[in-house]
């Protein structure tokens, strides 16, 4: 078989459209809608005929966006928000928080396994949000370091979400490819056991020796870096900014200083123009870090106050204070006010009441952060440093729109909790006892959810990512594109050509590892489309069943855990522990050998290949 003009083209766009998954730079929303303009655009002008009709055309392509699988990872991540905003998991915060306390050890081992139990019916990235603060605070009151368990319970997730049909959208979408294919319809357990065998010597590998092999890290922000504190600067008579125009007092401060209001007496408070004219007496109310107050009393002829002392001058004896004022460490997720904005977009410190003070980016830690902090466009996983009074902190913590690290606040708790976790337990029930696929009982779950005022249209808004899909849109499409233009069953005859000497299950473990490989530079989801329709040609190509070959893209395609970009929690773990991208090859290596080389055993026994 000789693939044909369209069939080599659509190989080409999926190469391209790899390498553009795994560009930081280019959004990843904006590569696939680019690959798919030129996906539809090149079927149209160069139409693809055979057996003397048109067969693909842009409605083939964009059935993606209706595809039952797709709205049934969408209604899951929007009940999943339900059980985060309403705090449907508080009691088992509290189990694990308190066992923290008494039997770190035991501890360890206890939110591993209710990680991997959770991400079997619920998408992991809120059960990774939920977890991280709880094991950050815990770190704080028994003074161990947060790294050994934080990485250790995000892939713990991971490995609970291969488990079931809705553990992840990565299961989703095989599944519900290989049923459009014809294939087997795979029930909601049907693969638990395997995972069990293999994920069970996983999570002992996670307990017992990766606290070992990875080293202690601090977490990118901590008390260290320079405070911003509020005070006052007393114009003196004499003094440089006597008589001068506000803007030519800002010149002198080398444009840096950040003036709140300027105050001329009890009930005056002057515009701060550029032309208004400064006279003894007047009080700059400003915010800085001591350093530069102190830099700033001494250019400007001032005199430096405490915010809240006007009787005595900020000198040894009475240094500069910030009453009632915390430090906090806010990540950026996906779906949040802050992700692929900047602060000044988002007017963060005007709706949240909080200073900016420093900032860490997940992509490159190791990078100085250079210009203003309000105009950087921050990217998920990115860490920001902010201070503010205790109730602003705890106000952003309780509106679930971004993920608090300060460890110090309960979680949101409200009288929804048990009706959410009643409404979760009625899809996973209705799916698994066969009464109604699971895109239907997830649709009805959520208008439930929103019925009972578990889940607001807002909230449901911000759960929806639009990179996963445009990514799964795209996926599909070129999926489709390769199986209809043959040439999916081109590769296939070409992987089993190269490999025919070898025995059936090495073949089914070397196709594994190659999943394996592509997930951890590319995008899951991508992976899985793709990696699909190849497998069932494989199968075909050897006369054997597929259902171990489409297992084989689904674990191979979840083992993301040797790269931080591998999945999106990883990102949110990379930054919050403090991690370097060798941490995760450190554990994520060994972890993915053990995954690869105990499924290579125990589908050709379960299969009898």
């Amino acid at each position: 078989m000789t693939p044909d003009a369209h069939g080599i083209a659509v190989l080409f766009l999926t190469v391209l459209a790899l390498f553009l998954f795994t560009r930081d730079k280019i959004p990843l929303e904006s590569s696939s809608l680019a690959i798919l303009i030129i996906l539809v655009v090149g079927f149209e002008l160069v139409p693809y005929v055979k057996d003397g009709e048109r067969a693909l055309a842009a409605p083939d392509f964009f059935a993606g966006f209706g595809n039952e699988a797709l709205v049934a990872i969408c209604a899951l991540m929007m009940v999943g928000k339900a059980l985060e905003t309403t705090g449907a998991l508080q009691p088992l915060a509290n189990v694990v928080g308190r066992a923290w306390s008494s039997r770190p050890v035991l501890a360890t081992f206890i939110t591993l396994l209710a990680g991997a139990v959770l991400s079997a019916f619920m998408n992991n990235t809120p059960i990774v949000v939920l977890l991280m603060p709880i094991l950050v605070g815990a770190s704080l009151r028994s003074k161990f370091p947060v790294s050994e368990v934080m990485l250790p319970m995000g892939l713990a997730t991971i490995i609970g979400g291969m488990s079931t049909t809705i553990g992840t959208s990565t299961n989703l979408l095989v599944v519900g490819i290989a049923q459009d294919l014809g294939e087997h319809q795979f029930s909601m357990f049907e693969w638990t056991l395997p995972v069990a065998m293999v994920g069970g010597v996983a999570l002992l590998f996670l307990w017992l020796v990766a606290p070992r092999l990875l080293p202690d890290r601090t977490p990118p922000m901590d008390d260290t870096t320079p405070r911003v504190f509020s005070a006052q600067l007393h114009v003196k008579e004499g003094g440089f900014a006597d008589g001068k125009a506000l803007s030519d007092v800002l010149s002198k401060a080398g444009g840096q200083m950040r003036i709140d209001k300027i105050q001329r007496s009890e009930s005056l408070v002057l515009a701060k123009l550029p032309s208004v004219v400064l006279q003894p007496g007047d009080r700059l109310f400003v915010k800085d870090s001591p350093e530069n107050l102190k830099h700033y009393e001494q250019l400007l002829g001032a005199t430096l106050f405490n915010i809240s002392d006007i009787e005595h001058p900020v000198d040894e004896q009475t240094p500069l204070k910030a009453e009632g004022q915390q430090l906090a460490e806010v990540v950026v997720t996906r779906g949040s006010p802050l992700h692929l904005r900047s602060l000044a977009a988002a007017r963060f410190s005007s709706s949240y009441g909080l200073m900016p003070l420093a900032l860490h980016r997940a992509r490159a830690p190791s990078s100085q952060v250079t210009g203003d902090l309000n105009m950087i466009r921050l990217r998920a996983g990115d860490v920001l440093l902010v201070q503010g009074s205790g109730e602003a902190i705890s106000k952003l913590k309780d509106s679930g729109s971004m993920l608090v690290l300060d460890g110090t606040t309960d979680l949101p708790h409200t009288h929804n909790a048990k009706r959410a976790l009643a409404i979760m337990g009625f899809v996973v029930l209705a799916a698994a006892l066969g009464i109604m696929p699971i895109s239907v009982s997830a649709v009805v779950g959520l208008g439930l959810m929103i019925a009972t005022g578990c889940l607001g249209w807002r909230d449901a808004a911000t759960a929806l990512s639009i990179p996963v899909v445009m990514i799964i849109v795209t996926a599909l499409a070129l999926g489709r594109a390769l199986t209809d233009t043959g040439m999916a069953e081109y590769i296939a005859m070409s992987f089993v050509g190269a490999a025919s000497a070898l025995p059936i299950p090495l073949i089914l473990s070397a196709f594994m590892l190659l999943m394996t490989l592509m997930t951890n530079i590319v995008s899951n989801n991508a992976a899985a489309v793709i990696g699909t329709p190849i497998a069932i040609s494989i199968a075909a190509q050897l006369g054997v069943s597929a259902e171990p070959f489409i297992l084989a893209v689904l674990f191979g395609a979840n083992m993301s855990f040797a790269t931080p970009y591998g999945y999106q929690t990883n990102l949110l773990i990379l930054s919050a522990g403090g991690y370097k991208f060798s941490d995760f090859l450190r554990v994520g290596i060994p972890l993915t050998i053990i995954m690869w080389i105990g499924f290579s055993l125990v589908l050709p026994m379960l299969y009898e290949l």
